[in-house]
């Protein structure tokens, strides 16, 4: 495909059916992992995973970039970062961003596969952490290998990956994801006082978690500290656990090297959610991002054919509720997309066009359907809030998803043209998930109380 083809091919999926409003998707191809998310030099930066062109990501894996003033008004630049050195030969996976000195300085993890008779688990596969600069967010410096197999620990595989760095004090600290030679999840904690030179000073893990974690962060929020991550291999349940991987967080107590993890909590209970990543924006907010999206084969995603897939979620800000657990809300720039609110009473059903967002304060079990396809409901009695998508192609093969909850105070479910994000108790439950509805508009159903429904 030449140059013109791929701005024709981008022009059309612009306006293709199911793109979103308010949603940073590709502008074609394939996108994942949300990276080096950063506020530099009086704009905010939201890189991610991307495959240019091929939708199922079949093509070499890079790194794409939007950038503004306004988390909820962004603008695409380009794929800044592609596979250009034989140690990122296989990927330009994902990875950080943190400003030093007025310069934005990159770390990502460089994917090598080598050709050969390998497991690729215990060896063909090379996992360098590498380090660019840049002085404008979108021209990157040459690539400066840091870290390589050799530099991890005896105990790791091949599979090191994903670095996070901040700084404490005067020490710059990175966490990697890791899977040992005995198939145990953990991460790899590294200590710098350049930013280049890093020193390995302890391993974080807790057992029973599966044999890989990926997409480190840890981070403090009123004195209190987190460990995000992301557990593959754990087992399956009907209230928990759900989806291929999962992902969430760990209550962190003292030092992180020396700290005795809390319970796993996740982030996300719905059918699309993984690899989430924060940070620190002027304003004191942790922001977190995550890939509304899951590599997945039990379901799909509708926009392949189109030309693209997936998106990451409406910016969240995270802050600890008075039980001590994070809770999410989208940020307050969104709101400012709202309006013309309208009511809607109990067992009304009312049609609306897309976007739009739904609120209101259940006092008992309730339901809202959305085109009589996907039903979203709470079950007071056995303390049971469940998503179910009743007509397989509305859902892409998605089935239903269930979240424990004691009461439902109250309930936001923000629709874009083809996903559906939903916060329960003030954000100390969410559930997020692909849709496809035949048209630019859903009929609403709402049981149990009176709504309000604003146009975005």
């Amino acid at each position: 495909m030449d140059n013109k083809e791929k701005l024709e091919n981008r022009e059309r999926i612009k306006n293709a059916k199911w793109r979103q409003r308010f949603h940073i998707e590709p502008p074609d191809g394939w996108l994942n992992d949300p990276n080096g998310l950063s506020f530099y030099k009086g704009e905010y930066h939201v890189y991610f995973q991307y495959s240019p062109i091929a939708a199922d990501g079949h093509t070499p894996r890079g790194w794409g970039h939007y950038h503004g003033s306004d988390l909820m008004h962004m603008t695409y630049d380009r794929a800044v970062m592609m596979p250009d050195i034989p140690e990122d030969s296989h990927g330009v996976y994902s990875g950080s961003a943190i400003e030093n000195d007025g310069v934005l300085h990159i770390f990502y993890t460089g994917n090598v596969k080598m050709i050969g008779d390998y497991d690729y688990v215990k060896a063909g596969r090379g996992a360098n952490v590498i380090h660019v600069t840049t002085t404008d967010g979108s021209k990157m410096s040459e690539k400066q290998v840091l870290l390589r197999n050799s530099d991890y620990p005896d105990f790791c595989s091949c599979h090191v990956r994903d670095p996070k760095v901040w700084k404490e004090g005067d020490i710059w600290k990175m966490v990697l994801g890791a899977r040992t030679l005995d198939d145990e999840g953990c991460v790899l904690v590294y200590e710098s006082d350049d930013l280049i030179n890093w020193k390995y000073t302890g391993k974080v893990y807790k057992e029973g978690y599966g044999y890989m974690w990926e997409c480190p962060d840890y981070f403090e929020i009123d004195g209190k500290g987190f460990l995000s991550t992301c557990p593959q291999g754990m087992p399956h349940y009907e209230t928990k656990w759900q989806n291929l991987n999962q992902s969430g967080y760990f209550p962190v107590q003292g030092r992180l090297e020396d700290s005795v993890l809390g319970d796993f909590t996740e982030w996300d209970m719905g059918f699309d959610f993984y690899a989430p990543q924060t940070f620190l924006d002027p304003q004191g907010r942790r922001i977190l991002i995550g890939w509304l999206g899951m590599d997945n084969k039990a379901y799909g995603n509708a926009t392949t054919e189109l030309g693209w897939q997936h998106c990451l979620t409406i910016p969240r800000v995270v802050t600890v509720a008075p039980n001590g657990k994070p809770r999410q809300q989208p940020i307050a720039e969104f709101d400012e997309l709202k309006s013309n609110a309208r009511r809607q009473s109990s067992g009304q059903t009312a049609e609306y066009p897309l976007p739009f967002e739904l609120d209101g304060e259940p006092a008992d079990s309730f339901s809202i359907f959305l085109d009589g396809k996907l039903e979203l409901g709470f079950d007071k009695e056995k303390k049971l809030f469940t998503m179910k998508f009743t007509d397989e192609k509305y859902g892409c093969g998605r089935t239903v998803r269930n979240a424990e909850i004691d009461s439902v105070r109250n309930i936001r479910v923000i629709a874009d043209m083809s996903s559906i994000e939903v916060y329960i108790n003030d954000g100390e439950t969410v559930m997020s998930t692909r849709i496809y509805p035949d048209n630019d508009s859903v009929k609403l159903k709402v049981n149990g109380f009176e709504a309000q429904v604003w146009d975005i």
